[in-house]
């Protein structure tokens, strides 16, 4: 029975080495062997861990977080609530949970997700079909109108293309064949690389060998909000792994069973994630009209919004679960977890309040 890997090593044989992004959308979206389109990775039964399945509390303070975002940006009526990549809707489950009593939000609502895994549709369709919300494969299919989007580790997952600096250019990193003609390996492109302008020019003389990663498509959607942004009221938000300033580095990687793993051992049966580089995220939305603020870490932003308040009230509930609720909020917040190699970022309309948790922030 052919693999996934067995199927890449067709192409590279019919038409060269594949990009890295190239690669990594084959991996994870492929109909039949992707990653997403074929399980539930998220939990501890899965390959990884997200922040709302940590802790309840996550979502929660997400979901009060819009709430103010609606009344700051004038209560819309419709008002869409976005998410990409959903997940196990446990987010969203959260969110709207803690916001049931805020009757007149909850009637503005119109839930939109953007997500092309047709396993996690599933998943999301059990745990969120009674808000009745619609599915989308590309964030340019969400109706125009106000919003409100979120998209927690999202951002790492979209392809990237590799950059390696020569005595003298930059040449595209690629994945070839070994010499058996079986095994993939990378390889790195003799002739220079027209990518090289992704390279910002504080970076274009690096070392040679150094690598520089670039994310074109998370750059289109910086840009689409951007432009969004402009037409109607809204805040997306972005909380993902990553740096706060470009930066020269190899960061692609594999996860499975919650371990890390060869890159290109078995595509479509791991993760694969890079850093988020934020700066030039931020950059692309504000060249688009739009105003940004942050990126801060996810402790900062999420003791901003009164998680030590609510995680009093979670472990005093939590009678035989307190261990564990404890433990969810530390994963949140510890500097040697998630608590500052997360960041988050918001894009906003240009002229609006500063965001809860970003006041003093502003990119």
């Amino acid at each position: 029975m052919a693999t996934l890997s067995d199927l890449i090593a067709q192409r590279i044989r019919a038409l060269g080495p594949m990009s890295i992004a190239e690669f990594m959308h084959e991996a994870l979206q492929h109909p039949r062997f992707g990653y997403y389109a074929t399980r539930d990775p998220v939990g501890p039964e899965g390959d990884f861990i997200t922040a709302p399945e940590a802790s309840q509390a996550f979502g929660e303070l997400i979901g009060l977080w819009c709430a103010d975002i609606w009344e700051r940006i004038g209560r819309p009526d419709p008002l869409l609530l976005v998410e990409l990549g959903p997940g196990r809707g446990t987010l969203l489950r959260d969110a709207l949970g803690a916001t049931a009593r805020i009757k007149d939000f909850r009637r503005a609502l119109r839930i939109h997700l953007v997500e092309t895994g047709a396993r996690l549709r599933q998943v999301q369709q059990e745990r969120l079909g009674e808000y009745d919300p619609t599915w989308h494969r590309d964030l340019g299919d969400v109706p125009a109108g106000p919003l409100i989007l979120i998209a927690n580790e999202f951002l790492d997952a979209l392809p990237i293309v590799q950059l390696e600096r020569g005595e003298t250019h930059w040449h595209e990193r690629a994945v070839d064949l070994a010499s058996d003609d079986e095994h993939l390996i990378f390889a790195r492109a003799a002739a220079p690389s027209a990518l090289a302008a992704l390279v910002p020019s504080g970076l274009a003389e690096a070392a040679p060998g150094s690598i520089f990663e670039a994310c074109p498509a998370a750059l289109t959607i910086a840009a689409h909000l951007g432009r969004r942004l402009n037409t109607a009221p809204g805040v997306a938000v972005f909380i993902d792994y990553g740096h706060t300033e470009s930066a020269c580095g190899d960061t692609l990687q594999a996860v499975r069973r919650h371990r890390y793993c060869g890159i290109l051992d078995q595509p479509g049966n791991a993760d694969l994630t890079a850093h988020v580089d934020f700066a030039r995220f931020a950059e692309a939305a504000r060249a688009a009209g739009a105003a940004t603020y942050g990126p801060v870490t996810q402790r900062d932003f999420l003791m901003r919004l009164g998680i030590e308040a609510r995680a009093q009230q979670l472990l005093r509930a939590a009678s035989a679960q307190r261990d564990a609720v404890a433990a969810g909020i530390g994963r949140l917040l510890d500097p040697q977890e998630m608590g500052t190699l997360f960041k988050v970022l918001a894009i906003a309309s240009p002229g609006l309040p500063a965001p809860d948790g970003f006041a003093e922030h502003r990119s």
